[in-house]
């Protein structure tokens, strides 16, 4: 059995961000905007800002290959599918016409260009059975999702683009911005009064600003939900548009799905929404990704994770279960998804449980050494934006763990995190005046030793990446059978450039010899159109999975939560849900009683 842990382990290249707001170069490990396919035998990922493909044959190990350089290797979004032979290949970007690209081999053929006739951002292309051709693109909060058909032999658009896709987050709750959905879109007055001080604060009058970017100034002052990242797929004739919002630095990034007939429309808003949603646990964020089948059937959601502490755009890739219910609704599984999860040769279930439990959380830490606020206890509080950092960056710094009993220890996944980087650019700035970056080119190494033992006196070395040449970030362990260990201990590690080690997650998997936790006493009640309140009261838990949907065997939307208080305001108005809270601790899950939604 193979197994991966949620965010994809590999190599997330360094982005030296010029960032012309604040006047310096902002520097973290970027990629997003994922595109999944299965192509020749092999599943293939293009995201944003890799310079490369990332191809595995299991789903499980990935492998970075690097494309031509031919390609727009650094514009936003890279949309790929496969139609007839060919894999076909585009990116974003504003101002110019951006091209197509085509090729029958991804990793070895050349790549045809075939010329575009106008600009886009977040585009998707669409090959109905029919051999039409359609082209779906937009990323803005003040525009729609835009479609049209093209021709398929000269990729030109075939009458006029059609507005398919509005935001709105006075009926869509998870459509506003804002950390758990808080912000409130402002008015036309409070977005000019915005806009003025804006101005003011540059030293610049309205004439002095471009025109093409006033709307982009704008619409960063409103408050509106981006609408973004369309993907479209068609199942039992009908046509699935899904997109992203409402920002790609919150914890709420989503993606939305809407239905129709007809691959331009009309579209009405699916039953099931967000499709795709994960707001909790050690790394949230779910947006702005793709949706394919694999040979066996099953469906696969691939999209973006969000950090957001060196860079807004510090983000990382996740992969989840998705598949389309009895009723054509179009579902995703995130209720454990930055656990462990096997993937099977056969057709799977994509609801099935975890097989292993959260042992780390909150478990007792000590190191070395440690900065003020970035003490070790940071690596066991499952929050992706808070490390432990030691006092140097000499490879005698070490950092352990206290399960607290012996466990059986099935998996552990080590998450290094990047804090305060300050080193010259490594390369010329490239990239676009709105995304001017380098992306470091080299091959970087990260370096670690993981012991363990059972009484904290006499260690073993579990697995030693001392002479490793590869930088994986998010790496995972695995022991199927399992190890008896109560104490695990990270040392020898090196990381690039030269920087302090930091570890934002040091997390631990299997199960402990106890209790599960009682059924979990709950209520929710509604707040508003689009929000709820959750109230759980105590059972023994470490941890709660709040489900909720429109029926009581359809809850496909979760929020994980270690609080017995959470605030959910991703409901959309008007429509009746029921809710379930699942408790969990080390010892398994505990599933709770379905009541309606008050």
């Amino acid at each position: 059995m193979n197994y991966f842990c949620n965010p994809v382990n590999v190599n997330y290249r360094y982005q030296f961000n010029d960032d012309q707001r604040n006047k310096g170069i902002k520097v973290a490990r970027e990629a997003a905007d994922p595109s999944m396919i299965w192509f020749k035998g092999k599943y293939y990922i293009f995201a944003s800002m890799t310079l490369g493909v990332w191809v595995s044959e299991d789903l499980a190990v990935w492998k970075n290959h690097r494309l031509p350089e031919s390609l727009p290797l650094y514009d936003y979004a890279p949309d790929v599918r496969v139609m007839g032979d060919y894999v076909y290949f585009c990116a974003s970007k504003r101002g110019e016409n951006c091209s197509f690209y085509r090729t029958k081999d991804i990793l070895e053929a050349p790549y045809e260009e075939i010329p575009g006739t106008f600009d886009f951002w977040d585009p998707n292309l669409f090959l109905d059975e029919d051999g039409r051709l359609y082209f779906y693109w937009g990323c803005s909060n003040m525009t729609p999702v835009w479609g049209v058909e093209l021709d398929p032999e000269t990729m030109h658009p075939l009458g006029e683009r059609i507005a398919l896709i509005e935001g709105d987050a006075s009926t869509k709750g998870y459509e506003r911005a804002g950390e758990d959905h808080t912000l409130v879109p402002r008015s036309e007055e409070e977005i000019e009064a915005c806009y003025q001080g804006f101005l003011k604060a540059q030293n610049m009058t309205e004439a002095d600003f471009p025109d093409e970017y006033k709307p982009l100034v704008k619409g960063m002052f409103s408050r509106k939900p981006y609408i973004e990242g369309a993907w479209m797929n068609k199942f039992n004739g009908k046509y699935y548009l899904q997109y992203a919002c409402p920002g790609t630095q919150y914890n709420i990034y989503a993606d939305g799905v809407y239905v129709g007939d007809s691959p331009l429309g009309p579209f009405t808003l699916a039953k099931s929404n967000p499709f795709s949603y994960k707001p909790g646990g050690f790394i949230p964020g779910a947006g702005h990704g793709s949706t394919m089948e694999d040979p066996e059937g099953c469906l696969w959601h691939t999209s973006t994770m969000r950090i957001s502490v060196n860079h807004d755009f510090e983000r990382r890739v996740g992969i989840w279960p998705a598949g389309l219910d009895e009723d054509g609704e179009l579902f995703c599984n995130q209720r454990y998804g930055d656990w462990p999860m096997a993937v099977e040769d056969a057709r799977k279930d994509p609801w099935c449980s975890p097989s292993w439990y959260l042992l780390s959380y909150k478990k007792a830490m000590s190191a070395s050494s440690f900065e003020e606020g970035k003490e070790p206890e940071k690596a066991a509080d499952e929050n992706v934006q808070t490390w432990w950092r030691p006092l140097s960056a000499e490879r005698k710094e070490w950092l352990c763990m206290d399960l607290g009993m012996i466990s059986e220890v099935h998996a552990v996944q080590i998450n290094f995190a990047d804090d305060r980087i300050d080193i010259p650019v490594p390369g010329k700035i490239g990239g676009s005046a709105t995304q001017a970056r380098y992306i470091e080119e080299r091959d970087l190494a990260t370096r670690w030793i993981l012991e363990g033992s059972k009484d904290g006196a006499e260690y073993e070395v579990l697995v030693d990446k001392s002479g490793a040449e590869t930088d994986l970030t998010h790496d995972l362990i695995v022991w199927e059978e399992g190890k008896k260990l109560r104490y695990l201990r990270l040392t020898g590690m090196e990381v690039p450039y030269g920087q302090k080690p930091c570890i934002s997650g040091l997390r631990v998997f299997g199960v402990q010899e106890k209790e599960k936790p009682g059924v979990p006493e709950f209520s929710a009640q509604r707040d508003g159109d689009l929000d709820m309140k959750v109230v759980i009261r105590g059972t023994g838990a470490l941890g709660y999975n709040i489900l909720w949907g429109e029926e009581p065997g359809k809850l496909y939307h979760s929020c994980m939560t270690f609080e017995e208080n959470q605030r959910i305001g991703a409901l959309v108005k008007g429509r009746d849900y029921w809710v379930r809270v699942d408790a969990f601790n080390e010892a398994g899950i505990t599933e709770g009683t379905v009541k309606r939604l008050g």
